[in-house]
């Protein structure tokens, strides 16, 4: 991979989930091979091409450790992945559904889950070896949206400000919509997904994406499953 080269730490689901392949499918690429997908079409004219065009570049995803270019070697990063994996145990995705997450169609989690969070704050601190620190351009386009105060410290300290309290689980399907798109968009993207998302589903691995270069699409460079023990009962007596 060239020196542009980023990797990112993402769930994604698993390949027999009827979900990978309908969400890839709503995206218009397969993240795990790479291939171009026919898209749905949507009524009104609306152009499911445009509409999917940032979160195709990513894949179907949920971000665990965002985006981020190596500070040492590849063979670093896969074994870090590799020991995260192995101390981090399966556990029970709650259903998910379509939801508005600021103006984006994505899907979210209809109950909360601990161990969610608990992976995602995990995986930053897991992967934080091996970001190198951010350029001034990525500080610009971290800063293009606008940050707070407290976003910034989180950016300069992880790389990024949607980390620990301010991370929340989402699948982002659509870009930002106008209300006129979203009436059109979210019945369309109900009806293709159909009861897929509703399903409780055991997340047993964890996917590492590559970029290799700016522009060029995230794919699927490895899913590393997940071997920790689940937590045992309580001590009693």
């Amino acid at each position: 991979m060239s020196g542009g080269a980023r990797f990112a730490l993402y769930w994604a689901p698993e390949l027999d989930d009827p979900l990978h392949a309908l969400g890839s499918a709503w995206l218009g690429r397969d993240a795990e091979t790479g291939a171009a997908l026919p898209q749905p079409g949507l009524p009104g004219g609306l152009d499911i091409s445009d509409l999917t065009a940032d979160p195709r570049g990513y894949g179907l995803h949920a971000t665990l450790k965002a985006p981020f270019r190596l500070a040492g070697g590849y063979a670093a990063l896969e074994a870090a992945v590799q020991a995260f994996a192995a101390r981090t145990a399966p556990f029970d995705l709650p259903p998910l559904a379509v939801c508005d997450l600021s103006g984006f169609l994505a899907l979210r989690e209809t109950a909360p889950c601990p161990a969610l969070h608990a992976l995602a704050d995990a995986a930053v601190l897991a992967l934080e070896p091996c970001r190198a620190p951010l350029t001034e351009a990525e500080w610009a386009r971290r800063r293009r949206g606008g940050l707070s105060a407290a976003a910034e410290a989180r950016v300069a300290r992880w790389g990024y400000h949607l980390v620990f309290e301010a991370w929340r689980f989402h699948v982002t399907l659509t870009r930002r919509l106008t209300p006129g798109e979203h009436a059109i968009v979210r019945p369309a993207l109900i009806a293709h997904l159909g009861d897929a998302p509703a399903r409780v589903r055991r997340v047993r691995s964890i996917c590492l994406f590559s970029q290799a270069g700016p522009g060029v699409p995230f794919r699927i460079a490895r899913r590393v499953p997940l071997a920790g023990a689940a937590p045992g009962p309580p001590p009693t007596g």
